[in-house]
């Protein structure tokens, strides 16, 4: 059974960094592509950054420059670092495994992660 556990959401403030991660049992995670994903409370799920098989990254017009992408093969876990965080990134933050359709940027994905809440204070 796979699982998607996600830690390191909280409260910080404007200009701040967070790093979240995305640890996965069950499947190999160097073996699947991954997103990340974010919602605020009357919003659709958004499209925040994604690493494919192979390495490549991609990112919102929104986070480009300040949000970054990574994958830790040894601990399968995929990792979201967030810098210069700005009131507009509060959201609660989705971790996504194995893309079900040919646009990764749409949230219909195989397995997610719980979610973990990011606040920025102004």
């Amino acid at each position: 059974q796979v699982q998607l556990v996600e830690s390191g959401g909280g409260l910080v403030q404007a200009g701040g960094s967070l790093r979240l991660s995305c640890a996965a049992s069950g499947r190999s995670l160097s073996m699947s592509a991954v997103a990340w994903f974010r919602q605020g409370p009357r919003d659709e799920r958004e499209f925040v950054t994604f690493i494919g098989t192979g390495g490549t990254t991609y990112y919102s017009d929104s986070v480009v420059g300040r949000f970054t992408i990574s994958r830790d093969n040894a601990r399968n876990t995929v990792f979201l670092q967030m810098n210069s965080l700005r009131p507009e990134d509060t959201a609660v933050y989705y971790c996504a495994m194995h893309p079900l359709t040919l646009d990764f940027r749409t949230p219909s994905y195989g397995y997610w992660a719980q979610g973990t809440q990011v606040t920025v204070s102004s």
